[in-house]
């Protein structure tokens, strides 16, 4: 009985333990997602003006899931090895999350003192316009669209919790992925002085 005990007390202790890291690694890599998203926001801020601009921001955002599929192997070397589903689940929503809550900084201060004051209603008279061209929108839902007021921390907060779902929807194939099978690290050669 006391076996029993005192290896479920292992146990718990290590879960602790790997949780501990699990949140370390994903601020650490976070951190790392969220300087990238940085850099690609300027190209989308640069977009504003510029089609080429656009095109890199799209093509950096298509690289995105590829990051994080390696920041989560690689939290998977770290941890042994081996990652179960959930585990790498987490990891994710987690990566996403730290990196949505550095370049929300970015978004605010783009959307309050660098975007054209009538890039938020041009924007949204756009979406208005499309709306009324398809069919199933009644004249009540687009007049309630078209009464929104959107400000900078309105746009930074639905930001935040755009890329928060996107990390949740996006780490299901990566977790998948990662925890497929065991890796082991393979140490790297000794050098003779």
């Amino acid at each position: 009985m006391y076996f029993c005990s005192y290896n479920k007390e292992i146990q718990v202790g290590h879960m602790a333990e790997n949780k501990s890291l699990l949140l370390k690694a994903s601020m650490t890599f976070g951190f790392l997602m969220g300087i990238y998203w940085c850099v690609k926001y300027v190209f989308f801020m640069l977009g504003v003006s510029s089609a080429f601009m656009t095109a890199i921001y799209w093509g950096m955002t298509f690289v995105v899931p590829v990051i994080a599929y390696r920041f989560t192997r690689r939290h998977k070397l770290m941890t042994g090895g081996k990652i179960g589903f959930f585990t790498a689940w987490q990891f994710g929503i987690l990566l996403y999350t730290f990196a949505a809550l550095l370049v929300s900084l970015e978004h605010y201060i783009f959307y309050r003192y660098l975007a054209p004051p009538e890039l938020l209603s041009s924007a949204l008279s756009q979406t208005i316009e499309l709306l009324k061209q398809q069919s199933g929108f009644s004249a009540e839902q687009l007049e309630a669209i078209s009464s929104l007021h959107l400000s900078p921390i309105q746009m930074t907060i639905q930001g935040i919790f755009n890329n928060i779902f996107y990390g949740i929807v996006f780490s299901l194939p990566v977790a998948a992925i990662v925890s497929r099978k065991e890796e082991t690290l393979i140490p790297p050669p000794e050098i003779n002085n």
